[in-house]
């Protein structure tokens, strides 16, 4: 199984102050997806709106972003992702963004909640 997370989305589903340091968030989310995706030995992907100055880098994670942020481009970039994938239902996309969730379900792809996947991936191994 392949994973692809809609970056933001899981950040936001837990209100710890990351709208205060939005860089160190999504550094901290990479962080805890590449001990998540280690452990399990499992393909990651993050998508954020836009990049990062400087820009985050991991060798675990692949790390996407919209070509330019705007208002659900992360989203857009999350389903051309899934739209281009030869094998859609063996990705799973992480999202409480019904929209997008519907998006993804229709192109081919399952959907698991951001928010107890949050809570998965921040338990201690």
């Amino acid at each position: 199984m392949r994973w692809i997370v809609d970056g933001m989305n899981v950040i936001g589903s837990r209100p710890d102050g990351w709208w205060k340091d939005r860089r160190r968030a999504m550094a901290g989310l990479v962080q805890r997806l590449e001990r998540w995706a280690s452990a399990g030995d499992r393909q990651v992907m993050v998508v954020f709106e836009g990049p990062t100055t400087p820009p985050l880098e991991s060798s675990v994670v692949a790390i996407g972003h919209a070509p330019r942020a705007t208002a659900n481009s992360a989203d857009d970039e999350i389903v051309r992702v899934v739209s281009a994938d030869p094998r859609p239902a063996q990705i799973t996309v992480v999202t409480s963004d019904s929209a997008l969730a519907q998006r993804v379900r229709d192109a081919g792809a399952v959907v698991e909640p951001a928010a107890g996947f949050r809570r998965m991936i921040d338990r201690p191994d």
